[in-house]
């Protein structure tokens, strides 16, 4: 059993020691957008954007969200397509009475979304609609800004997408917003969230031309519309509950795309509990792994190898006096803190939570099997209201 024990110990080792050598270099955070002033300008001029947002139950972040696009230093000409995707509440309402406190009505254009389609999501029809909407505009757009009803974008956001997407001929250009990471659970967790999205799709091998991986994050997408149009429009991924990478993948073959982190454009979203950071993930865990089994098992033994091990080692090790098993597992449990350590940074948590990786691990091991269970009993993909059944269902 120690043998045993020990093989696993190091085999996690080695792991780690791959991700960290080979993967991308995924841990470092260092993919942010550069930080512009638009009293500095770098371009010639300034292409035609319009924001697109979805927007379903969204009253208690409208204001603060739009207000944040209305405050947009741009030089350019920027518009704004709400789409009020079947509301119960005042969203719509929200929405208008700010821009008439503002002065921006003209700016600002609400769409009342219409009734779901078979075979669309939610979000991606409200997008649809209002992509539809800004083409009939006197402007044409030159860029979408596709973003979500509950981000708070930097006053200098927009002139950095931009500015980023000409300057480097990008057809796609994302960010990886701030998530709110204020109680325990968000502090605990939500960094991890990221981390974890980054070894998925570690950064750098996006944004390398050269390279297949493709992801993007959609609170915050800037897309050229001419590369929108020749991949088919937001129909090309309409049934995608993982909509923001399979918009990506479409886009990076042929076209080029950068994803970046960024420290002053955040999510309103908050999640307060357990529960509401659980179904966040549970909602779309067992879509990620394409709804096979084979991946779920393999998904819950490689995260049981690559974060559980170690931990177990150091504490068995301990308890029987073998050093030789409980060696290899510190080691591994340091390396892990570390590669998780540029995370935490950027989220201004305690450098204690770096340890907890291997407690975070089986957390979200539990929420990949519970989304994987609420699959099965059909349960899978509730979101505001609405249970998407999945492709292969």
């Amino acid at each position: 059993m120690a043998n045993f024990v020990l093989l696993l110990s190091f085999l996690s080792l080695t792991i780690w020691v791959i991700l960290l050598a080979f993967r991308g270099q995924f841990w470092r955070c260092n993919q942010l957008l550069p930080v512009l002033s638009p009293e500095s300008p770098l371009l010639k001029d300034y292409p035609a954007i319009c924001a697109v947002i979805p927007a379903r139950n969204e009253a208690e972040v409208i204001a603060f969200s739009l207000r944040s696009l209305f405050q947009q230093s741009y030089p350019g000409s920027f518009t704004i397509v709400l789409v009020d995707d079947n509301s119960t509440d005042n969203t719509a309402t929200i929405a208008q009475e700010l821009a008439q406190e503002l002065n921006k009505t003209e700016q600002l254009h609400i769409v009342s979304g219409a009734a779901l389609p078979i075979g669309w999501s939610g979000k991606l029809w409200a997008m649809e609609q209002g992509i539809r909407y800004a083409e009939t505009l006197n402007q044409l757009p030159d860029y979408f800004l596709l973003t979500d009803a509950d981000i708070q974008h930097h006053s200098t956001n927009l002139y950095e997408l931009v500015t980023k997407a000409k300057q480097e001929k990008l057809d796609l250009v994302s960010l990886m917003v701030l998530l709110r990471c204020e109680s325990f659970w968000e502090k605990l967790l939500i960094p991890a969230f990221v981390f974890f999205f980054q070894k998925l799709y570690p950064f750098p091998l996006v944004n390398n031309p050269n390279k297949s991986i493709a992801a993007a994050a959609g609170g915050c997408i800037l897309i050229k519309r001419e590369t929108l149009t020749q991949i088919g429009g937001i129909e090309r991924v309409k049934q995608a509950l993982i909509d923001d990478c399979a918009l990506a993948a479409a886009v990076k073959n042929p076209g080029k795309i950068w994803l970046g982190l960024t420290e002053s454009t955040c999510s309103l979203r908050p999640y307060p509990s357990l529960e509401s950071i659980w179904d966040m993930v549970a909602r779309t865990a067992y879509t990620q792994l394409n709804y096979s089994p084979f991946l779920l098992l393999g998904t819950v033994l490689g995260m049981t190898l690559v974060y559980l091990v170690p931990p177990l080692a150091v504490i068995g090790g301990l308890l029987t006096g073998n050093l030789a098993i409980a060696l290899p597992g510190l080691i591994t449990w340091l390396l892990m803190a570390i590669a998780y350590f540029p995370t935490i940074k950027l989220y201004n948590c305690s450098p204690i939570f770096a340890f907890c990786l291997p407690v975070i691990a089986l957390l979200y091991n539990l929420m990949t099997i519970d989304s994987a269970w609420r699959h099965w009993r059909g349960k899978g993909g509730a979101w505001k209201g609405r249970v998407y059944p999945s492709v292969n269902s």
